[in-house]
């Protein structure tokens, strides 16, 4: 497994005698796995280039969670429907997934500052059109709109990392980034709950999209300033048909999976499912077409990929389905079964919050002592923090201190903020600077779909055993997400075909 580079001489000298293989062309640069994008800029700069790259990656990542806590409010304010109300919360997730490759190739054709500028000003004001909306139909479009502001945001955020950062300053940045997606994440419900709680300026549920807007308008503000203007060495041209191919496979796939489960499975939903596989094959036939006639695909990472990045890419799929249906099923649990309100509730979820921190923070140090142990090793503390939460939930019961959870939320919280932050480092060591941005774009789409597929999978199961009690279905799903944790530490154990791999 690849990991972030160790600081141990006999690892490096390994490590530098790999070649990455995931450029078309020989006339880019290419570095050894060992190192981290080459930078522009000194080993220890500026920590402001870095707040400006989090805030976009942090307020993308708690769009994703934060809405749920405002639903109701929502439902009596502009009497929505259950479907309106479905689309609140799959529409952004639908355009987000579905436009990152296209996006990706934005930043490799107009520059990443100035792709991430336009992101970050279409979110602000994405957001403020959630905010102010009158209307149902109005919220919806927003915030549709603003899952492509996200999908621009987001490849192009690990991709100036690697312009601005090198060496240990680079690998403190990957920490930090995934600090920000993590604590979005476990923070999104106790943020919704409080904003709701507080209503200021009798703004209600309006507050949780209109507080995106400040913070924001900081983050643009010193775009220029801060961030590097690297733009690639030759335009990649963007294949319409390509395009249209990837784009309809992604809708294809993601729609029936967040929609799925709300609608029982309709028929359309397999036939959806069936399509997205389908067209795959005449997407591959065209990005290998391309890639024959010497153009850059945007499947090319796919194409090109050494073994360690596909790896990888299998890890980060892995993880991701054991994540976002993590934090479904724990604030199901703690809401419908224990009777907690959001922000309650979302005060639970800070035991997982700061031992995340914890991991995110020791991650680096761990990779360096221990190299690819560290990869099985976090998956397998994650696997035992869920079963210390099913054993919490059984001893609890039905009328126990929720308390009983707290020895599994904190010990998976820091299995999850290690592996995450290892994750991460071992497929963006793997990318140069030219493809950082392309390699960043297709790890979050296979995180993307790693999600909606684990939501999907852990939604069967839990509403399936739901007559037996909420404590019981979760219960259940924590068995799945052990599965999964046990799956991702056998895969991460595998040994390496490459020296390359050997890193982590």
């Amino acid at each position: 497994m690849t990991q972030t580079p160790t600081r141990s001489s006999a690892t490096e000298r390994t490590a530098q005698t790999a070649t990455r293989r995931v450029t078309p062309d020989a006339t880019r640069r290419v570095p050894d796995a060992s190192s981290a994008p080459a930078s522009t800029a000194p080993d220890a700069p500026s920590r402001l280039p870095l707040f400006v790259l989090l805030a976009g990656i942090f307020l993308n990542v708690l769009d994703f969670f934060i809405v749920n806590v405002a639903l109701p409010s929502i439902e009596r304010d502009l009497h929505a429907t259950a479907t309106a109300l479905e689309w609140v919360v799959a529409g952004y997730g639908l355009t987000y997934g579905a436009m990152l490759l296209a996006a990706t190739r934005l930043g490799d054709r107009w520059g990443r500052r100035r792709v991430y500028a336009a992101g970050t000003a279409l979110f602000v004001v994405t957001s403020a059109a959630c905010g102010l909306a009158p209307t149902m139909d109005v919220l919806v479009a927003a915030r549709f709109a603003q899952g492509v502001a996200a999908a621009m945001l987001t490849p192009m955020v690990l991709a100036l990392i690697g312009d601005t950062y090198s060496g240990a300053a680079y690998r403190r940045a990957l920490a930090a980034y995934s600090t920000a997606m993590g604590l979005a994440a476990v923070s999104g419900q106790i943020i919704g709950g409080l904003l709701i709680q507080l209503d200021l300026f009798g703004l209600g549920w309006r507050s949780i999209f209109l507080v995106n807007v400040p913070v924001g308008v900081a983050a643009l503000a010193l775009v220029r300033r801060t961030l590097p203007d690297v733009r690639p060495n030759r335009a990649a041209r963007l294949d319409l048909v390509e395009l249209a191919l990837a784009t309809t496979v992604l809708v294809a796939v993601l729609l029936p999976l967040m929609e799925g489960q709300s609608h029982g499975w309709p028929l359309w939903t397999w036939l959806s499912l069936a399509a997205g596989v389908v067209l795959t094959v005449p997407l591959v036939v065209r990005a290998r077409t391309l890639h024959r006639r010497g153009a850059d695909p945007l499947l090319r990472v796919a194409l090109e990929a050494s073994p360690a990045l596909r790896h990888g890419l299998a890890r980060q799929f892995l993880l991701f389905l054991g994540m976002a249906s993590y934090f479904m099923v724990l604030a199901l649990y703690l809401q419908a079964d224990r009777g907690l309100g959001a922000l309650a509730s979302g005060a639970l979820f800070g035991l997982v919050a700061l031992p995340y921190l914890a991991g995110t923070s020791k991650a680096a140090s761990l990779v360096a002592r221990w190299g690819r142990l560290v990869g099985p090793a976090s998956a397998l503390v994650f696997l035992l923090g869920h079963a210390l939460t099913w054993v919490g939930v059984a001893d609890a019961g039905a009328h126990g201190s929720v308390l009983w959870l707290a020895p599994g939320l904190v010990v998976s919280g820091f299995g999850m903020g290690v592996c995450l932050t290892a994750q991460i480092g071992a497929v963006m060591s793997q990318a140069g600077r030219e493809d950082a941005a392309m390699v960043s774009g297709t790890m979050s789409t296979v995180q993307q779909l790693g999600n909606c597929i684990g939501v999907a999978l852990v939604g069967l199961l839990y509403f399936a055993v739901t007559t037996t009690g909420t404590g019981a279905a979760f219960q259940h799903s924590l068995v799945y997400l052990a599965s999964v944790m046990a799956l991702l530490a056998v895969v991460s154990a595998l040994p390496s075909r490459r020296a390359s791999e050997a890193v982590a």
